[in-house]
């Protein structure tokens, strides 16, 4: 079965999840999956297990979106790379623990390409830096990827977002995953200076 990815540029959330909600509502059998490769112009989406409390610093820039992902509250914006999997899991034999699985080492890897060791967290869905020599200290336990699924009719929406080069001010503002304290950090910051698109590619590789 083909499997089409899609490069669709700097967009608005609500009108992507919109489209991906009624992609998935209208997909047979037959529909081919597809890959959506983009950033979001700012915004902040409360998952299904979400508080809104979590959002402890409101913005009048930056809207609030109640989503139906799994997960917690988290941001979106420029500089972030956003990848939604519109992806029959039945046919394709998966579960969605299994992808969620897949999903986490393909940001493992590529993070390992350029140099960052990063891992899972039990209990606190994401990736985070691991506690290697390179980086400093301060940045170990940092969530650089953040990933929250949905499935119906067996079919899976929404997806994973990385951190290249993003506003970690806007991260400040929320409790991401709902922990108190929890620092966000990006590729940027770490010292990795690839633009968007080579990582995008990296990513996809994996």
């Amino acid at each position: 079965m083909t499997l089409l990815v899609k490069h669709l540029g700097l967009v608005d959330y609500e009108s992507t999840y919109q489209a991906m909600r009624e992609f998935t509502q209208a997909r047979n059998a037959d529909t081919p999956d597809e890959i959506w490769l983009l950033e979001h112009t700012p915004v902040f989406t409360l998952g299904l297990a979400g508080d809104p409390s979590n959002l402890h610093s409101p913005s009048n820039q930056i809207p609030l979106v109640q989503v139906d992902r799994g997960g917690e509250i988290t941001y979106h914006g420029p500089g972030q790379i956003v990848v939604y999997l519109l992806l029959d899991l039945r046919r394709l034999g998966i579960f969605v623990k299994e992808l969620v699985f897949k999903i986490e080492q393909a940001l493992i890897d590529t993070l390992a390409d350029y140099g960052i060791a990063a891992e899972r967290h039990s209990g606190a869905p994401g990736i985070y830096i691991a506690q290697t020599q390179g980086v400093a200290p301060e940045y170990w336990g940092s969530k650089i990827a953040a990933l929250g699924l949905k499935v119906s009719k067996g079919c899976s929406y929404h997806g994973l977002a990385l951190n290249v080069d993003t506003d970690l001010d806007a991260f400040a503002r929320i409790h991401p995953c709902g922990y108190e304290g929890l620092r966000t950090i990006d590729m940027q910051s770490l010292g990795i200076k690839d633009n968007m698109d080579i990582i995008s590619q990296t990513l996809l590789g994996h």
